[in-house]
C-alpha cells in the first residue's frame, strides 16, 4: 500500500470526524439499529447453553450466580473497558476494524518488514475469521427466534427449519436493494427490542432479587474454585455474550464513537444485563426451566408469539449488520490487495458506504442455509459459534499493542499491562472455544482457512507478477530520449495507459508501441493506488506531472472504504489543465494469460489457485468504469 502525501493520523480524541455532521441522537438510533443486532440477540442462546449445552453445567444456586458473574464481567471488562473506553479511541480518520490498524500501521513499521509481513497477516486471518462469523450469525440468531415458536406448540417443531431457510432467504434475495429504506426503522425496533430485554428481566429480578448478589465477582471466582476444569470449558458457551462486540468497533466510521458509547451505556448494556440476570432469576426459582429456553421462560402465554416475531425481526436485523460489514470488509480487501475484483453496486446515491457485492452474498447465503440444514438446532450450531469471534478479539488486542506502541509511543510497562488485561480475558475465551473446534468448531476454521489462504495467495501473487512487470519496465527517461530519437508517428487523441506502478514505462505501452508503432499524441501514464486511510479528498485525489514529449504521469488515489472510478479521476486530471473526454480517448488494458510452470517461489497448487481467481476476477473495465467501447486490451503470457 503506497504512502499518501500526507500522514495517517489515529485519533486518541473524542473527535468524531464526518459521522458527527449529523445530529447526535440520529446517529445514536442509527447505531443501535445496525452494530447491536448480533450482541443483541445473544440472550436468545446464551443462558441456556451454559446449563444445557454440550458444556452445560447443572443450575444449583452457586451455578447459577457464578454464570451470571461471568457473563456480568466479560461484558464489562471485553465490551465497556477494551472496546468502547479504549479500542474505539484507535481510529484511522475515523474508521475501525482489523484492516484499518493495519493501514494506520503502515508508516510506523515501515522500517520493520518482517515485523509488517506478521501483521498483515494478522490483518487477513481477523477478516477471514470474520468471515466464518458473518455465515454462522445469520443462521444461529435466526434459528434461535424461530425456536420460541417450540414453546407455544410442539407442532410448530417441524416448521422452524424451514421457516428459518425462507426467512434467510429472503433476506438474501433483498440485498440487491440496499438498507437504505429499512435502515431507518431497525433503530426504533431495536429500541423495542431492548426495553422488552430490560422488562422481561426486571419483573423476574423483582419475583427473585438475590439473583443480584452475582455482581459481585467473588461468585465468578468461586465458579472456578469449584469446577477447576469445567469451569474454563464453560467460558466457551459464556463467551456467547459478548459476540458482535468487534462489530463496536468494526462500524465505527458510520456513526462515530460518542453515539456508539452512549448507545452501549445508556440501552444496550442495561437491556443485557437486566435480561440475563431475569433469566438467572426464573432459575433459581425453577431450575427445570434450563431444559427449554429461559429466555422464551420469561414472557407470559399471551405474548409469547409477539415476542417470537420481535425476536425474529431482531435476528434479521442481527443478520443484516453482519451481512452489510461482510460486504466493507471485501471492499478493503480488494482496495489492500487481498482479493480480486468483484463486481460492487452501490446501493445509495447519498450513503457511499452501502454497497452490494452479488459473489459474496450468494456465496454466504449458500454456506448459511447448508448451516442452518445440517445442525437444525441451534444449541448444536453454537459449537461452531465463539472461536471466529475471540480469535479475532485477540488479534485486535495483538494490533492495539503496536498501535499503542509505535504511534501513540507509550512505554513498555503501560502497553503490557494494558492490553495484558484484555490478553487475558481474550485468550481464556479463546482457549476455552479451542475445545469446542471438535464439536462443529471446525466450521469457522475452515471457512476462515480457505478465505485465509485465498487472500494471502491472491497477495503474493500479485506481488510476483509486479516483479514480472518490473523487469520488463523501461525507465521514463530512457524511453523518453529513445522516443525523440526514433519519432514514431504520433496520432490524433488521447491514450490512457494502465500501471499496476507511478514508475517506469508500462509494459502495455511498451507492447502497444513494438506491434502498432505509433503514438497518440497525448498520453497518460496512470497509476491507482489504494492509501493507507479510509478515503481520499477530491482535492488530493489526483496529482499530475508533465513529462515531456505529449507524455503525462497521473497517479490516483483511493482509500480503502472506496472504489475507483475513471470518470472522476479524468475529472479531475482536467481540472488540473489536461482537458480530456472520456468518450474520445482510448484506454489500454493488459490481460494476462498465467501459466504454473514458471520458477516462481510459490507451491505449485498456490499458483493454479491465484490463476483460477485471476480468471474470475470482475473484468476491469467494469470495475474501474471504463466506457466499453473504448478499451484495448494487449494480451501477454506470464509463467509463474
Amino acid at each position: 500500500m503506497p504512502r499518501t502525501a500526507h500522514s495517517t493520523t489515529v485519533s486518541q480524541t473524542d473527535n468524531n470526524h464526518h459521522p458527527q455532521q449529523a445530529p447526535l441522537a440520529s446517529l445514536a438510533l442509527a447505531a443501535l439499529g445496525v452494530i447491536y443486532g448480533d450482541i443483541g440477540t445473544s440472550p436468545l442462546y446464551t443462558i441456556k447453553e451454559c446449563f444445557s449445552g454440550s458444556h452445560g453445567v447443572e443450575p444449583t444456586t452457586a451455578n447459577i450466580l457464578g454464570i451470571l458473574s461471568l457473563v456480568f464481567w466479560s461484558l464489562m471488562v471485553v465490551i465497556s473497558l477494551k472496546y468502547v473506553i479504549f479500542v474505539l479511541r484507535a481510529d484511522n480518520k475515523g474508521e475501525g476494524g482489523t484492516f484499518s490498524l493495519l493501514a494506520a500501521l503502515r508508516t510506523p513499521l515501515g522500517q520493520r518488514k518482517r515485523w509488517w509481513a506478521v501483521l498483515a497477516v494478522l490483518a487477513a486471518a481477523g477478516a477471514s475469521l470474520l468471515y466464518g462469523d458473518g455465515v454462522i450469525t445469520p443462521a444461529i440468531s435466526v434459528l434461535s427466534a424461530m425456536e420460541g415458536l417450540t414453546m407455544a406448540t410442539d407442532a410448530a417443531a417441524p416448521y422452524v427449519v424451514p421457516l428459518t431457510c425462507l426467512i434467510l432467504l429472503a433476506l438474501f434475495c433483498a440485498q440487491r436493494y440496499g438498507t437504505a429504506v429499512i435502515g431507518k426503522v431497525f433503530g426504533p425496533i431495536m429500541i423495542l427490542w431492548f426495553g422488552s430485554l430490560g422488562a422481561l428481566g426486571l419483573i423476574a429480578i423483582f419475583r427473585q432479587p438475590d439473583v443480584l448478589l452475582a455482581l459481585n465477582p467473588v461468585y465468578a471466582y468461586e465458579y472456578f474454585a469449584i469446577h477447576r476444569m469445567h469451569g474454563f470449558i464453560s467460558l466457551a458457551s459464556v463467551v456467547l455474550c459478548i459476540t458482535g462486540g468487534e462489530a463496536l468497533y468494526a462500524d465505527m466510521g458510520h456513526f462515530g464513537r460518542l453515539p456508539i458509547r452512549i448507545t452501549w451505556c445508556g440501552i444496550v448494556l442495561p437491556g443485557l444485563v437486566l435480561n440475563y440476570y431475569g433469566q438467572g432469576a426464573l432459575l433459581l426459582h425453577d431450575p427445570a426451566i434450563a431444559e427449554v429456553n429461559p429466555f422464551y421462560a420469561l414472557a407470559p402465554k399471551a405474548v409469547l408469539y409477539p415476542l417470537v416475531g420481535l425476536a425474529t425481526v431482531a435476528a434479521v436485523i442481527a443478520s443484516q449488520a453482519m451481512i452489510s460489514g461482510v460486504y466493507s470488509l471485501t471492499q478493503q480487501a480488494m482496495q489492500l490487495g487481498f482479493t480480486p475484483r468483484m463486481r460492487i453496486i452501490h446501493t445509495s446515491e447519498q450513503a457511499r458506504g452501502q454497497i452490494y457485492i452479488p459473489t459474496v452474498n450468494w456465496l454466504v447465503m449458500l454456506a448459511c442455509l447448508t448451516l442452518v440444514l445440517t445442525f437444525k438446532e441451534s444449541s448444536r450450531l453454537a459449537a461452531a459459534y465463539g472461536f471466529a469471534v475471540t480469535a479475532t478479539m485477540t488479534i485486535t488486542s495483538i494490533m492495539y499493542f503496536h498501535i499503542l506502541r509505535f504511534r501513540w509511543h507509550w512505554t513498555l510497562w503501560r502497553s503490557v499491562a494494558l492490553v495484558g488485561l484484555f490478553l487475558l480475558f481474550d485468550s481464556s475465551f479463546l482457549g476455552a472455544n479451542i475445545l469446542k473446534i471438535k464439536d462443529g468448531g471446525w466450521i469457522t476454521v475452515c471457512i476462515a482457512s480457505l478465505v485465509l489462504v485465498s487472500m494471502i495467495t491472491w497477495r503474493d501473487g500479485r506481488i510476483l507478477l509486479a516483479k514480472h512487470y518490473a523487469l520488463m519496465r523501461l525507465p521514463t527517461d530512457v524511453f523518453l530520449k529513445d522516443l525523440a530519437e526514433y519519432s514514431p508517428q504520433r496520432t490524433a487523441g488521447t491514450a490512457v495507459f494502465m500501471s499496476i506502478t507511478p514508475e517506469g514505462i508500462p509494459h502495455t505501452l511498451l507492447h502497444h508501441l513494438k506491434h502498432n508503432e505509433a503514438l497518440h499524441e497525448r498520453v497518460l501514464l496512470l497509476s491507482i493506488l489504494s492509501a493507507e486511510t479510509p478515503k481520499i479528498a477530491a482535492s488530493e485525489r489526483v496529482q499530475v506531472e508533465a513529462l515531456g514529449q505529449g507524455f503525462y504521469r497521473v497517479k490516483a488515489q483511493y482509500g480503502f472504504m472506496e472504489s475507483p472510478n475513471m470518470p472522476e479521476i479524468l475529472d479531475l486530471v482536467s481540472r488540473k489543465g489536461v482537458a480530456i473526454d472520456i468518450y474520445t480517448t482510448s484506454f489500454f488494458l493488459g490481460r494476462e494469460t498465467l501459466f504454473a510452470t514458471g520458477p516462481a517461489p510459490m507451491a505449485q497448487w498456490r499458483k493454479k489457485l491465484f490463476i483460477f481467481m485471476s480468471r474470475n476476477a470482475w473484468n476491469a473495465t467494469s470495475f474501474f468504469k471504463l466506457p466499453p467501447d473504448r478499451v484495448v486490451e494487449l494480451g501477454t503470457q506470464v509463467e509463474l
